[in-house]
């Protein structure tokens, strides 16, 4: 009979929960989870948007989406037009059935966008006329084909001359970056290669430069792109982003930064530039604090108790304001950065604490092999991805709170919905918990949606078993 007041008030407690995780439904949708379609063309997503809604997935960012040329991905950063979209994963047409493709099965295309420089062109020309002779060549011979692809303007001229950049071509003295540190020299100056590399030519933040990159994301808008993602982020003012993502463009529009650091507050690289962009723009951006966190508890003397709860002492970025992840594109692909790429059973341990924890929005990135190392090909429609994902949509809204944790373990709920176990050590634990004070229910199955394994609660304490080297991720049937 106690036992059976004892699940009466747990109901009753559930039908409270319900209601108060009704109300926050509509915020908690921010979180679905972002596929990073890393260099898919775009008719592989059009054709995949079946597949890739099943898989759980709710959003799609897709590579850059305007004129440039070169089979290489990283040809997609070096812009030359923005008012044509025409490049080797596709153009203006298979973009836009694309979008219409994926909304048609209720997911949202996000656009990755480059607007802090145009291509590196020194090599074919010494002007800094954009999109530059050949390619206006290219249109004029085809011209009823170009503009049936226009998204804005006039492709009979150019977009921009020498007037429009930050300094010049000059060997003598390219105005590259020298110091890192140093924000008006990141801002104002040009990513370059090694000597004598001219490098990306800067766009000034001048009129017309904002006005064509305002009407390049308000046409990219108009065919349906829900959010952005801004590319070099730190490398431009936050008054150069203001000017561009104005109270109209932002309007139902999600908006994420790329402004890589070493870790959170009292870093130099997350107080000079992340910190001012967090406050002064109002968007999202990467969660490179937090991603910092992971790789420490994850590294060898490291301890799972740096990840119990980072953002109480500014090491993992405001919920609202998060997009956390376990690897992105620059890390595997850029020789500077391969230092940070985790071991890939950590790397899947972490994406359970990301998709299966409450608190940003989680970005997974797949790719075509593009670095050689083959662990992110495909990884979408992975066995292990999808069901992280199934756990994440199955326990939207609801609030998290830490079980037990250790330097080998953190064993965390989702209210009575959901229990995570990850275990980083090389030898199983048993953890036991509180199943009144915790809120579980009893006579209920759990199953875990990487495993076989099943849990069912008859007792006020109950044991969970953690695996060597493994991930549960327990959902209430």
């Amino acid at each position: 009979m106690l036992r059976d007041r004892r699940q009466s008030v747990r109901n009753n407690k559930h039908y409270l929960s319900l209601a108060v995780a009704s109300a926050l439904f509509a915020s908690s949708t921010q979180a679905d989870v972002i596929l990073h379609a890393f260099n898919w063309q775009y008719d592989e997503v059009a054709n995949k948007a079946a597949e890739i809604a099943q898989s759980g997935y709710k959003k799609v960012l897709v590579s850059p989406a305007y004129k440039s040329t070169g089979d290489q991905w990283w040809a997609r950063y070096q812009p030359q037009d923005y008012r044509v979209i025409d490049n080797p994963l596709g153009d203006t047409n298979d973009f836009s059935q694309m979008v219409a493709a994926l909304a048609a099965q209720g997911v949202e295309t996000y656009a990755d966008i480059v607007f802090n420089h145009m291509a590196n062109e020194a090599a074919q020309r010494s002007d800094l006329n954009y999109p530059g002779s050949a390619v206006l060549g290219q249109y004029a011979a085809n011209q009823p084909y170009y503009n049936n692809i226009t998204l804005f303007g006039d492709v009979d001229n150019g977009l921009f001359g020498g007037g429009d950049f930050h300094g010049t071509y000059d060997p003598q003295g390219p105005q590259c970056i020298s110091d890192y540190s140093n924000v008006g020299d990141v801002q104002y100056n040009r990513l370059c290669g090694a000597p004598p590399d001219p490098g990306l030519p800067d766009l000034d933040s001048n009129s017309w430069v904002i006005e064509q990159q305002k009407s390049y994301l308000q046409a990219l808008k108009s065919m349906g792109v829900s959010g952005f993602r801004v590319d070099a982020a730190k490398h431009m003012t936050n008054w150069h982003i203001n000017q561009i993502f104005t109270a109209q463009i932002k309007n139902d529009v999600h908006v994420f930064g790329e402004i890589i650091t070493t870790g959170g507050a009292g870093s130099a690289e997350y107080d000079n530039f992340l910190a001012p962009y967090l406050s002064q723009t109002g968007h999202s951006a990467y969660d490179f604090p937090l991603f910092s966190q992971i790789r420490s508890a994850f590294s060898y003397s490291g301890s799972m108790n740096n990840l119990v709860d980072p953002g109480a002492y500014g090491q993992a970025l405001p919920a609202a304001k998060a997009i956390t992840f376990s690897v992105t594109h620059d890390i595997p692909l850029n020789e500077g950065f391969r230092y940070q790429l985790l071991d890939p059973t950590d790397e899947y341990l972490a994406n359970a604490f990301i998709l299966g924890r409450d608190g940003g929005v989680p970005l997974m990135y797949s790719d075509h092999n593009e670095s050689g190392d083959g662990r992110w090909e495909n990884l979408y429609n992975r066995s292990d991805v999808t069901a992280m994902v199934g756990f994440h949509n199955a326990t939207q809204g609801r609030s998290m709170n830490v079980l037990n944790n250790n330097d080998c373990i953190l064993l965390f709920q989702r209210e009575h919905q959901g229990v995570v176990g990850i275990n980083k050590c090389g030898e199983g634990q048993d953890v036991w918990v509180d199943t009144s004070a915790a809120g579980l229910w009893w006579d209920r199955e759990y199953r875990d949606t990487l495993s076989n394994d099943t849990q069912v609660i008859t007792s006020q304490w109950h044991k969970f078993y953690l695996p060597p080297r493994e991930a549960r991720m327990w959902l209430m049937q």
